[in-house]
């Protein structure tokens, strides 16, 4: 029994080192740590959320178009000058962070203009209260009539022609001509004096401070009278005073 013991033991021994050796290389390869590299190809399409990605590895030209929507993005975070020509349009736009358009800052005050598109086209305006920061409008005792305010009635006083005008000069007006004032005397309440009006037409000349002024009689007749001679006028008063 000993002696086949002492014939076995070498091949025993061998069998004993090949399974210790077995055994070991097992262990090793299972504390191994495989490295694999893995690129976009290996990764399946949407198999990867966005939250597993770490910021700034994707550059913009891998994404895309349009995978991206404007309700995905933060507020302020595309610069202007990143966008492109036309891709904003005005239904897009706040129209209460804009500023007040530079031509339009005079049309304030044509808020009660009945017919004007601007400030500056108001003067025009029966109704017009400002235009360019001057009083519009026809005082009480005038009227409006082509283009501008004629008194209803005339002076209360017959003078001269040269102070019937100077008269009116002095109101910001002038004395009428001598048609438009045959015109105004048609218009319904309107009146002329008895004794004829003054008008700013010269009729003759004679020599220096010798001459003539076109009158206006009561029935709209025209005729004249020596500038020296006294009167009754009414005055024409631009719009805008």
């Amino acid at each position: 029994m000993v002696r086949g013991l002492r014939r076995q033991a070498p091949a025993l021994l061998v069998a004993c080192i090949a399974l210790v050796a077995a055994l070991g290389g097992t262990v090793y390869a299972k504390k191994a740590k495989v490295k694999v590299r893995i690129d976009g190809k290996a990764v399946k399409v949407k198999s990867l959320p966005g939250n597993r990605l770490a910021i700034g590895s994707l550059p913009a030209n891998r994404l895309k178009p349009g995978a991206i929507t404007g309700s995905m993005l933060a507020p302020g975070s595309v610069p202007a000058s990143a966008l492109a020509p036309g891709s904003i349009t005005g239904i897009q736009v706040d129209a209460s962070t804009l500023g007040q358009v530079p031509s339009a800052v005079h049309a304030d005050s044509a808020d009660s203009a009945r017919d004007a598109q601007t400030a500056l086209n108001a003067v025009n305006a029966l109704d017009a209260v400002k235009v360019n920061g001057h009083t519009a409008g026809c005082k009480p005792a005038a009227r409006f009539f082509a283009g501008a305010c004629w008194q209803s009635g005339s002076s209360e006083a017959a003078v001269s022609a040269p102070a019937a005008a100077l008269a009116c000069a002095t109101q910001g007006g002038e004395l009428p001509e001598a048609l438009a004032l045959t015109a105004f005397s048609q218009q319904p309440g309107i009146a002329l004096a008895a004794g004829d009006e003054w008008t700013s037409n010269l009729a003759t000349y004679t020599s220096l401070n010798s001459y003539s002024v076109a009158t206006v009689s009561s029935t709209a007749e025209v005729g004249s009278a020596l500038s020296n001679s006294a009167h009754k006028y009414r005055c024409v008063i631009p719009l805008v005073s």
